[in-house]
């Protein structure tokens, strides 16, 4: 609230009375009126809430009516707000599409001029239109033109029935049973009061209730009442042309309590607010506008509050008056009224409007982008972080699972579960082949299962799902051949840096290392899920063409030589030593093998060759096979993006569509199975080992750590463990910060000292049982999150549904690693699966999870004129040639470990990711604190800094509301920072520790500041 500063002369000429002082103090202290319209509406806002004046959500209702001589008239609605306008179309039969209400400045003037002059009745008591109706017409002024005539005429104008638009569209439903059985519907008895005593009272005044109201709607009406919150209210504007009256009639009623009146809404809502304007002939239009303004109005979030804690007409003004202070006005040559405005799919916060000292949206962005919250505070105790993340995640552990026990987490597991087995057997046959089979398939399934239920149950974030990564197997390659050349075992060796690197990550658990979390950045956190997304594009692409190998094509073959195209086998005329070497250890006789009559299978098991024109390089050429591999392929990723959008779609009703939507990937590859078991098509399928043991009948489930192996291995073993600890670190937290990033909206916390510690056990379990060790997997765990976002289901007609969170629970990871543990026992079913469709299943979820990665929106800005760039935040705030110089660096980074990646050297991959810690913080010397806020997010010391800003600015604003002054606009916060050579005691308040002298040092502040102003003021 702005004060006017005390006289300039104040200072330098001490008042010389008590009496003097007494004034001088009166008029400092006494409170001072608000001078524009928006300190008003805020200090409206301000004010105590009863029970009479909470706000409730609003559905308003426009019904018209024109009444000529010797026609019968009646109210007819013809339009209706929730959140967006709907008109009833000029054919009277449907309902518009919501748009966006756009407005003549001139009917808001008259707006303002009917509240003004016209009549308002604040809390009038009412039980129905006879009542209401009297009061109005109680308060106009008796004259030649108005008689009691006229007076009674109105009355029984007011009194007429109410026309709505879906009343007699369909069956109506006289047994409403089902529509209350069916707990996916939404109950009427929802939109009663909420508040004790105002829903019963006016249901007995009115003589019935909401259940027997509902009795005569029709379908239609039913749906709609669906979609208004529970406990709305109705705001009733009637608006008409009379041709018996000479001067207009405007009032405006809010009752309390709020009394359901009964035919006047379409729905059975209490109604809380009337606004009537009745007038003579000819001017109807100019009435539907005042109409559809005052509509408008009591949608628009402030206002609507208003209305509810006005206490005369001045505050009714006041807040239209703010309303006309943010409208936008469109010049009448560049647009055309029209065109309907779409719904936008984000409305701005109205908090600024309503609270002082609000931060706008551009203030609150480095707020919004922080992730380092209490969970990553450092304790000074051993174990101290993790005893927090128990202690925060045990509440939530009952609700963990009462949570997933939803149709959408039904979805999210048989999706997931087919993404997680082809990556998890594919892994294990990679590993068979690097390790001769000491760990294949079986050991990947086994341990990937126990690891994932383990990790699920206990889990800090069981949002999270745990897989494999490249590294690992580069690091298991290297380790098998350096225990070949060495005569060493490989198990028991691979024991020893397991347990080791458990051991390790242990260690950074009980020193709380995992608050070094929050140096992982936005630059970080994009880059390293770029690499995982594109690597996840480029394998499934990979797989793809590797099919041509198994299933070769005969190129430029001519269609007429079809009929003299062959392929055999026969024996090989330069047989190798290796094949020498294998017939004779299977003492196999060449001479008496009838070649031409082998299968495939066996010319490739007795190491045949294949001979003739239709003859590939492995064998007979198979053009259909690849062909409809290819089909899967990309069939499988259309479709899978096609009803993972059909929420969005306009067909079909919304359960319908968010079902699709929601088994979007299961459908899928239930379709492509199907397909490819019609089509019969012998594609590649699905391998799933079907007896549970080890691959290799020289090893067992449970590995010694020493074995056969000389003792110093076991000392020996702690130099790669330490790599293997960085690469499990940086792996799972990187992970973990994407999962838990602020946007999520989680309410359950997070606890990443708790994963790292489950991570840690369940890696020395698995180094013993000789199993492979699995870590946070980047695009598994991003498309686990987008399965389970929640959104709005009560939604405004044209309101985008609005995003709550994600469903947090741990039975979708439990379920999936609890289903793969079980696949040994139902192969027969997997085994019907193409790889195809799960390459496919690869690159949507690449694709799908690169969505809402600025980094490649800052991308597509290298190609992109500035004029068809999109409206990004960062785009108003930063210059563009620091955005694109941001995105080069980042590019190069991401090239950078890219090329380690796909090399032998990926072994030291866990060393460049934590490079790039180092090179955000070199990007500090290159950008501003304010770019980087945008761009990314500030690093913690940045942080520390922008929060002491943050709290001396709130302190000064402190001292301006107890001093009852404001800063002059010309004013900042600097000018407190620029006192400090001369001051040095004004920044007593930054620095005190006690609360003591921080009160005292704030007011000392408060007092030199006060006189650095009163000097400026007479300078």
């Amino acid at each position: 609230v702005w004060m006017p500063l005390v006289r300039q002369s104040h200072w330098h000429h001490p008042p010389h009375s008590q009496k003097h002082r007494e004034w001088e103090r009166e008029k400092d202290s006494a409170p001072t009126e608000p001078d524009t319209p928006s300190q008003q509406v805020q200090f409206i806002l301000g004010t105590e809430e009863d029970d009479q004046h909470v706000p409730h959500d609003l559905f308003t209702e426009l019904d018209e009516i024109c009444v000529k001589e010797g026609k019968d008239a009646e109210w007819k609605e013809t339009a209706r707000w929730l959140k967006f306008e709907e008109d009833v179309e000029d054919g009277g039969e449907r309902w518009s599409k919501p748009y966006v209400a756009t407005l003549t400045l001139h009917s808001l003037f008259e707006l303002r001029s009917c509240i003004l002059n016209g009549t308002v009745l604040l809390d009038v008591c009412a039980n129905s239109i006879e009542e209401i109706a009297d009061m109005i017409l109680g308060q106009q002024e008796q004259s030649t033109e108005f008689d009691e005539h006229v007076r009674a005429k109105v009355r029984e104008v007011l009194m007429k029935k109410h026309h709505h638009q879906d009343e007699n569209k369909g069956k109506k439903l006289f047994n409403i049973a089902h529509f209350f059985a069916d707990e996916s519907k939404k109950p009427p008895d929802l939109h009663a009061l909420d508040k004790p005593g105002e829903g019963s009272s006016a249901e007995a005044k009115n003589g019935e209730n909401q259940e027997t109201g509902t009795m005569g709607l029709s379908k239609a009406e039913l749906r709609f009442l669906k979609k208004i919150p529970a406990g709305a209210e109705v705001s009733n504007v009637l608006v008409g042309e009379l041709d018996f009256l000479q001067q207009p009639i405007v009032a405006f009623v809010r009752l309390t309590p709020a009394v359901l009146l009964s035919g006047m809404t379409e729905v059975p809502i209490p109604t809380r607010f009337l606004f009537v304007v009745l007038g003579p002939e000819g001017k109807g239009h100019q009435y539907h506008e005042i109409g559809r303004s005052m509509a408008t109005v009591m949608t628009e979030e402030v206002f609507h509050n208003v209305a509810y804690k006005a206490q005369n007409r001045a505050d009714l003004v006041a807040g239209v008056d703010e309303f006309l202070d943010q409208v936008m006005v469109l010049p009448p040559g560049e647009w055309d009224p029209s065109i309907r405005i779409e719904p936008p799919k984000n409305v701005p916060s109205q908090q600024k409007r309503t609270m002082p000292g609000a931060p706008d949206d551009g203030a609150s962005h480095s707020e919004l982008e922080k992730h380092s919250g209490p969970e990553l505070e450092r304790t000074g105790r051993l174990f101290g972080g993790l005893i927090r993340d128990v202690k925060r995640k045990a509440p939530w552990f009952w609700s963990d699972f009462r949570d997933g026990l939803r149709l959408q987490c039904l979805a999210s597991f048989l999706f997931l579960y087919c993404a997680c087995m082809s990556p998890i057997i594919t892994f294990g046959g990679l590993l068979g082949e690097a390790t001769d089979n000491h760990i294949s398939a079986m050991e990947s399934l086994l341990g990937a299962s126990m690891t994932g239920m383990v990790y699920s149950l206990f889990a800090g974030q069981p949002l999270t799902i745990l897989g494999s990564t490249g590294p690992v197997l580069v690091f298991e390659q290297i380790l098998y051949k350096f225990c070949k050349d060495y005569a060493l075992s490989y198990l028991s060796l691979r024991a020893c840096i397991g347990l080791w690197t458990a051991f390790f990550c242990i260690v950074l658990v009980a020193t709380d290392a995992s608050s070094l979390v929050c140096y992982i950045t936005r630059f970080t956190e994009e880059a390293f899920a770029s690499l995982i997304c594109l690597i996840f594009i480029y394998e499934a692409l990979e797989k793809l063409s590797h099919l041509r190998e198994i299933y070769p094509v005969h190129m430029h073959s001519k269609l007429d030589l079809l009929t003299t195209y062959y392929c055999k086998c026969e024996a090989p005329t330069h047989p190798s030593n290796k094949t020498l070497r294998f017939w004779e250890s299977n003492n196999i006789n060449v001479s008496g093998i009838a070649w031409e009559n082998l299968t495939v299978t066996e010319c490739r098991y007795l190491h045949g060759e294949f001979q003739g024109p239709a003859c590939g390089h492995n064998g007979p050429y198979a053009p259909n096979v690849l062909f409809w591999c290819c089909i899967l392929f990309f069939s499988t990723f259309v479709l899978s993006s096609f009803l993972k959008k059909f929420k969005t779609s306009r067909y079909f009703p919304t359960r319908v569509r968010s079902t699709v939507s929601d088994f979007a990937v299961f459908l899928t590859i239930v379709i492509m199975v199907l397909m490819d078991f019609m089509v019969g098509i012998p594609s590649p399928k699905l391998h799933v080992p079907h007896m549970f043991k080890p691959t290799r009948d020289d090893r067992g489930w449970f590995i010694n750590p020493i074995g056969p192996n000389p003792w110093w291995t076991v000392l020996a073993a702690l130099v790669p463990a330490l790599l293997c600890t960085i690469l499990i670190f940086m792996d799972q937290q990187i992970t973990a910060v994407i999962v838990n990033r602020k946007e999520h909206r989680l309410k359950k916390g997070c606890g990443y000292h708790l994963d790292l510690f489950i991570v840690a056990v369940m890696l020395g379990v698995c180094s013993v049982m000789g199993l492979p060790w699995f870590v946070a997997a980047t695009v598994l765990s991003i498309t686990h999150v987008n399965s389970l976002k929640v959104e709005s289901k009560c939604s405004a007609p044209g309101e985008q549904p609005k995003f709550l969170g994600l469903r947090e629970q741990r039975v979708t990871g439990l379920m999936i690693f609890v289903l793969m543990g079980c696949s040994v026992f139902f192969t027969s079913l997997l085994k019907l699966i193409p790889m195809p469709v799960l390459y496919g299943i690869f690159l949507y979820m690449g694709v799908s999870s690169l969505r809402g990665i600025q980094f490649f929106d800052r991308l597509k800005l290298f190609c992109m004129p500035a004029k068809h760039q999109p409206d990004f935040l960062y785009l108003r705030h930063v210059p563009l040639r620091k955005v694109h110089l941001f995105t080069v660096i980042q590019l190069v980074c991401l090239v950078l470990l890219w090329a380690i990646k796909v090399t032998p050297a990926a072994i030291i991959f866990p060393m460049m990711v934590l490079a790039l810690f180092f090179v955000r913080k070199m990007m500090d010397f290159c950008f501003s604190k304010r770019e980087l806020s945008f761009l990314d997010d500030l690093m913690p010391e940045g942080k520390l800094l922008d929060s002491a800003k943050n709290e001396a600015k709130r302190e000064e604003v402190t001292l301006a509301g107890c001093w009852g002054w404001t800063l002059p606009s010309g004013c900042e916060i600097s000018c407190f920072y620029h006192m400090k050579g001369l001051y040095p005691a004004a920044l007593t308040a930054k620095a005190a520790e006690s609360q003591k002298e921080r009160a005292a040092g704030t007011v000392f502040a408060g007092c030199l500041v006060y006189l650095h102003l009163d000097q400026r003021q007479r300078t």
